[in-house]
C-alpha cells in the first residue's frame, strides 16, 4: 500500500498524462476498496463506533493522514455510503460522521467473507 501511496501522489517523471492518470485511477480505485473493507472490518468489530473522517483516519485506520490517504478514505466513505453500507450524519457547524448502518450487518459480513 504504501508503493501505490507513492506512486499515486509522486508522478514518476517522464510518463504520459493520460498513461499516468490511468495508472493512478487504478491505484486509486484498488487502494479505495481496500480502505473501505478495513473501515467495514472495524464496524464489524465495532458496532457502536461513530467518528468524522480525521478520527477514521487516526483511529479506525490508525494512519496519519497524508494528502491523498485523506482523499481516498473520503472516496471509501462516499462509496460505503452510495451502498448505504454505512450512515453519513451532518449537522451544522461540525464535520459529518460515519456509522454503521445496522440493517446492513448481513451484507457487510457477506463482503468481507469475501474478501
Amino acid at each position: 500500500m504504501t508503493l501505490a501511496l507513492f506512486l499515486y501522489c509522486y508522478p514518476e517523471p517522464g510518463v504520459g498524462e493520460k498513461k499516468w492518470s490511468t495508472m493512478t485511477e487504478e491505484l486509486s480505485t484498488a487502494n479505495v476498496w481496500g480502505i473501505a473493507r478495513e473501515i467495514l472490518r472495524y464496524l464489524e468489530c465495532h458496532p457502536d463506533a461513530k467518528d468524522t473522517v480525521d478520527g477514521i483516519v487516526q483511529w479506525w485506520l490508525r494512519q496519519q493522514g497524508s494528502a491523498c490517504w485523506r482523499r481516498d478514505v473520503e472516496r471509501a466513505l462516499a462509496l460505503l455510503c452510495s451502498h448505504s453500507l454505512i450512515l453519513e450524519t451532518r449537522r451544522p457547524g461540525v464535520p459529518p460522521y460515519y456509522q454503521l448502518n445496522p440493517q446492513q450487518r448481513e451484507a457487510i459480513a457477506t463482503i468481507l467473507e469475501g474478501s
